[in-house]
Parts: C-alpha cells; structure tokens; sequence
C-alpha cells in the first residue's frame, strides 16, 4: 500500500516537473563539456510594446573559466547569435563585473563558477496576447583552463504573450534581476583622462568615491587595446576620488588615443561604469598619496585585534636586535635604583613617558606623511640620510658616556637648576626616546599587521594602536619597576655598576658603527668623509666637555661648552644637504649584503611575471640596509648553505627589493600585501598564482620548505 503510494507520489513530482519544463518561461539546459547553460526570463510573460529581460546562465566546471567582453590578452568573449520571431530584437549583452585571470605573464578577464548574463528583449506593439513565441540563442562560449575549449550550447526559451501587467518569474525571475541590479553602472562618475605612449592616467570622482582610499582600485577597459593588461594599475588617492595610472597597451603605444575611454572601475566590491574624455585631472582626484592596504585577511578583529597584535609586537620588540643596546642601558639604570622602590617606579614611569611620546610623535609624522601623499611607511625616518647621520652621532655620544669620557647627569645639573631638579629622570625620559628612533628599523612579529591595520584607520584609531605598541616595548620594564620582589633580586649597588657601565658602552658603539655603515650607503664616499669628520669632532669635544667637569675654573668650562654648540652647528651644516638629496643612488645596496653564495637581482613585477611564466619559483626579499632584522635574517637563513642548495635545487631566484632609500614602487608592493615596512618576504610557486608570505624571522629550514612547496605549486 505504501509503495503504491510513493509510485504515485513519485510520478505525480515527475509529471509536474516536466510540465513546469515545458511551461512558458521555462527551457532545458544544455551541458557543453564544461559548462551547464540555461536561458532563462526575468518575467513569467511578455507583454507587447515592451522589453523583457532573458538570460543566459553558466555553470563553469571549477577549474574552467569563460571571458568577459574585453578578454584581456588572449581568450574570446561569449557570444549570442538570436532567432526571433518576426518584429522581436535583442540588445546587448549585460555584463557582469568580470575578475582579473592572471595565467603567466598573461592577464586575461572573465567568470570562474556561474555567471548570469541578461539580454534585453523587445516585443513588438503587434505581439498577439495568447500566443507563445519560441526565442532561440545559439551561444559560442571560449572555455579555459590549463587548455582552451570552444563550446557550443543551443538554447531555447517559450514565451506566452499577454496583454497584463508581467509578473516575476517564480523560479528565475530573481536571479535575473539580481544579475541586472549587481551590473556596473555609471553611478554619475565624471571621469577624465590623459594618454600618452607610455601609460593612461584615468582621474575619476563622484559621489561613491568621496572621501575614500580603494588601495586595490582597478580599471577594466572595454577597449582590449588600451593598456598593458598585466602591467600594475599605481592608485592615487583624492579627497573627491582618486587616479590610476596604467601601463600602455598596444593602441597607446602606435599613437592612437582614443576620443573616449569607456569601461568598469571597481573598488572593492562595488563596480562602475565609466566613461572618461581628455582633460585635465579634476583636483580632488588626487594629492593623498598610495592608499593605505586594506586590512589583511586574517586580521578580521579589526582594531581591537590591531591594538592586542601591537601590544604583542612591542613586547617581543624588546627581543629585536636594534632595541637591545638601548634597553641595556634601562637594565643598568633600573639596577641602580633596584632597593629603592620609590626612585625605582619613578624611573621606570619616566621611561615609559619617553617610549609613548615619541612612538605618537613617529606615528603622527608618518600618518600626516601619508596624508600628503608620501609613499613612506615604518622606519621611514631611516631613509633620511641625515637623520642616520645624526642618529650615529648620538650613539656615538651616548657610548662616550657611558665609557666616562664625560658625565652627562653632573653636568646637567650644573647647566640649569630647572634640568637639575629633574635629576635622572631626563636620563629615563631620553632611553625612552632613544629606544622607540632605535627601534624601528625592526618589525616584530604581530607588529607588521597591526601598523598594517594602523594606516587604514582614522588618525585616533590609529595612534590608539601606535600607543598600545608603545606600551608593549615599555611593559617589561615599567613592570619591574613597580614590582618590590624583583628589584630586590637585584645585587646591591657598589663598584661592579661602574664596570657594567663601562661593558655597556661597547653595544652603543656598536650601534654607532651599524648606523655609519647604514650611511655609506644611502651617502656615499663623500658623504661617510664628512661623517667620520663630525664623528671625531664630536668625540674631541665630548673629551673636552669631560675634561671641563673636572676642573673647577668657570671659563674652562664656559669653552667647552661653546665648542660643543659649535660642533652642533658644523654638524648640521653637514647633514642639511645630505637631506636635500645628497644620497647616492643604491639600488641593489642590500643585495650586496647578502652572501655571494646566494645570487640575486633586483626585484620588479614584470621579472617576477616573466620568471614564473618560464616555471621557475621566486623568492622575493623586500629588505633595507638600516633594518636590522632583515640583515639579521640574511646571515642566520637567506646565507646559509641548506638555503642555497634549496635554491639550486628548485631552480629558483632569488630578488632583492631594495627599501634602503625611498622607493614608491617598492612602498606600493608593501602596502598591497598590508605591510608599512619591511621586512617581507613573498615566494612565489612556479605554476604561478599569489605568493605565500614568510614570517618575518627567518629560520633555514622555513626558507628551504617554503622553496621546496613553491615548486609544487
């Protein structure tokens, strides 16, 4: 009884879907190897005098992908060849937004998945209500993978004419009209643009681009020879809007400029269409410089997530190898205040004001940089020649110091009652400062998304997380500063603290000789002359300075004291047109750095396109002489025997990004993949696709794994 019951059931399903096929508004669909194509209508009749919307589906085998109607380098857009009735004619097709397909050095448009193409159909005034019409698509679609595939689906739709107001289509009618309300649209952009043989610079503003950043803005022209299709769209963001600049295609080049340029821009996951005429760029398309990247995708949390990640990267900072000859400095000082508890949160308060003040000051600057449109991003301050130079100076100094060659609290007192009142707090207030300008040529873990994070973020949002970075880097100290059982783990003071003092000062000059190697590169020959010069100046009127605190005539001290503003501005005077572009050019600097046993060569997109089109893995090391981890990273991992027979091995190259000095091409890579600084390090796999970011401290065998993986992949 029962499974008569369901035999019945059964056929009755069977029989309703086969009518529901043969309905009005209804047809089959076609598989063509690889993709499933259907015809399908927006309303559930036509109604005469009007335009009815029908659709041509594909359901792409994953793997396979068709083209939009620019297709890029090489591929072919689907077409549809209509049958009507007598007096019936279709339009164009709706485009969806198409996605960029890059395949070697190759950058093709076009669908992954399913993709829903509406067509405009006109019924004509003379159309019989009562009548079913027959519409009929010969669809030729271009099917890719690895291989290209045309493909054929003929299709074929029955639609009833009546004289009513249409109703949707209750099975398709909604995705059509998602496909017609997701189509770009021009939105009332106005756009311009200017051509020349080497590129197109498209300005665009208008009410949707207000007051935004679209770090991944791109422009797909309908003209398949307008620009380079693989070449980097640079973005440049205004107040009203923004400004793309684009290699060149094949049209551009030959002279031919075009008397409009027409296509879709997208930001993020919005789309547009745009058509643009000569002129010049309208001011609000420009002049706030790259966008900052948008958050990476694993930093989901948004702020809050940045700020636990900086205040994570500020503690392991205190690990990083540039901060350690400072912070050893802290150590020592919080030794000798270790038994006295009042003195000890004192020092250790003022060297937490000193961490956070400058860490804003370094945020303000670089946020108000960007703002101007600078293509800077941590560490920038290191770039400047004589902010190097200077930097050096005062190591040197604070080494003198700590070596005895002068005194700086006794002399400080000496100087002013209003200093001498402040005692050692000033000494714990400058470490503060003097760790957080040394700190940053290091990128900890944790750190590099959370500034990533930072600079897409309103300038509270921002210093918020450059704040809690700060107090990371301070924590540890502040926190035995305020912690009676530790300090009185600490040995008493006495004489040992002098020969501590003395030990310290090695690790200084140390950093001085680092800073002046740093300088020689950015400064050249010239340049490091007029340093080691100051250098030695200095060094004699710091002896001289010291020489002055053991005597006690008041004009002994009053020259030296007149030596050492003298000094100050012969320094100066030597930094100031270094800082005015007195660096020397040293692309490939870093590179020099690096072991010869590991060959490189300068990093550019096109090479790394090119290289992964011949199968070859990439490793690409975006670097800088100042910074201290990436050097790091080069003896203990990049130089290492494993490494380059890992590199042999897989037949990969090795390239050099060099951030030493200002590079906006290299600032842009690092923002695309949400980076403010380096280091970063991407390998690319030999059957090409995305790189796979390394973390920023390298060890051998993550090196030798992640070149291993690439040639899989």
């Amino acid at each position: 009884m029962i499974a008569r019951l369901s035999r019945r059931l059964l056929g009755g399903l069977a029989a309703a879907l086969g009518l529901a096929a043969a309905a009005p508004g209804f047809a089959a669909p076609v598989n063509t190897g690889h993709i499933q194509a259907d015809l399908i209508a927006q309303d559930s009749w036509a109604v005469p005098g009007s335009t009815v919307y029908v659709a041509v589906t594909q359901k792409i085998e994953k793997g396979w992908h068709t083209y939009w109607r620019n297709s890029g380098d090489s591929g072919e857009a689907t077409s549809i060849a209509w049958t009507l009735p007598s007096g019936w004619s279709a339009g164009d097709i709706v485009w969806a937004t198409p996605h960029r397909q890059p395949t070697g050095p190759l950058m093709n448009y076009g669908y992954a998945d399913t993709v829903v193409l509406p067509v405009p159909i006109q019924v004509p005034a003379g159309a019989k209500p009562g009548e079913t019409v027959t519409l009929k698509a010969d669809v030729t679609f271009l099917v890719c993978a690895d291989i290209c595939i045309p493909e054929n689906a003929k299709l074929d739709l029955a639609v009833e004419v009546r004289d009513e107001a249409p109703e949707p289509n209750w099975r398709t009618g909604r995705t059509v009209a998602d496909a017609l309300a997701a189509a770009p649209k021009p939105a009332g952009l106005d756009a311009v643009f200017q051509a020349s043989e080497t590129g197109l610079k498209l300005a665009v503003i208008g009410g949707p681009l207000k007051g935004g950043q679209f770090p991944d803005a791109y422009f797909f022209p309908f003209d398949g020879t307008l620009i380079d299709h693989p070449g980097k769209q640079t973005v440049e963001a205004g107040p009203d809007g923004l400004t793309l600049t684009i290699p060149a295609g094949i049209a551009l080049k030959s002279g031919q400029v075009p008397e409009v340029v027409e296509g879709v821009l997208t930001i993020g996951d919005q789309a547009f269409e745009v058509s643009a005429k000569p002129g010049q760029p309208p001011v609000g398309a420009a002049g706030l410089g790259v966008p900052a990247a948008r958050a990476p995708s694993g930093d989901g949390g948004g702020v809050p997530l940045a700020i636990l990640f900086a205040f994570l990267g500020g503690l392991i900072l205190n690990l990083m190898p540039c901060v350690f000859p400072v912070l050893s400095m802290k150590a020592a000082s919080l030794a000798g205040h270790a038994h006295d508890a009042r003195e000890a949160r004192t020092q250790g308060l003022a060297f937490l004001a000193g961490v956070l003040v400058t860490f804003l000051a370094l945020a303000g600057a670089l946020i108000a940089a960007r703002a101007a449109g600078q293509a800077v991003g941590w560490g920038f301050q290191l770039q400047s020649p004589a902010v190097v130079g200077v930097l050096s100076l005062v190591m040197l100094l604070t080494a003198l110091n700590l070596s005895g060659v002068f005194e700086v609290g006794t002399s400080v007192q000496g100087a002013g009652q209003g200093l001498a009142s402040r005692g050692g707090l000033a000494g714990s207030f400058f470490t503060g400062v003097l760790a957080v300008i040394v700190a940053a040529p290091c990128t900890a873990p944790f750190m590099a998304p959370a500034i990533g994070v930072a600079l897409t973020q309103p300038a509270l949002g921002s210093l918020a997380i450059f704040l809690f970075l700060g107090l990371g880097l301070a924590a540890p100290y502040v926190a035995i500063s305020f912690s009676p059982a530790l300090l009185r783990r600490f040995p008493k003071p006495g004489p040992w603290m002098d020969v501590l003092k003395k030990v310290l000062a090695f690790p200084m000059y140390g950093a001085a000789a680092w800073l002046v190697w740093v300088f020689s590169l950015q400064a050249g020959s010239t340049g490091l002359a007029a340093l080691l010069a100051c250098g030695l100046v200095v060094a004699f009127v710091a002896w001289l300075f010291g020489l002055s605190q053991r005597q006690t005539a008041p004009r002994t001290r009053w020259l030296a004291g007149g030596a050492a503003i003298l000094t100050a501005v012969g320094v100066v005077a030597v930094m100031i047109p270094l800082a005015k572009g007195g660096a020397a050019p040293t692309s490939g600097s870093a590179a020099a750095v690096t072991s010869a046993e590991l060959p490189s060569e300068p990093w550019s997109p096109e090479r790394v396109a090119a290289l992964q089109a011949e199968g070859r893995p990439v490793f690409v090391n975006f670097t800088a002489a100042w910074c201290v981890t990436c050097q790091v990273n080069d003896k203990v991992a990049l130089s290492t025997q494993p490494v380059v027979d890992a590199f042999k091995a897989a037949d990969a190259v090795y390239m050099v990004a060099d951030w030493t000095n200002r590079d906006a091409k290299i600032a842009q890579a690092l923002s695309d993949h949400g980076r403010a600084g380096v280091p970063l390090y991407l390998v690319y796999g030999a059957k090409g696709g995305d790189a796979v970011i390394l973390p920023q401290l390298l060890t051998p065998g993550a090196v030798t794994e992640a070149i291993e993986a690439a040639t899989l992949r």
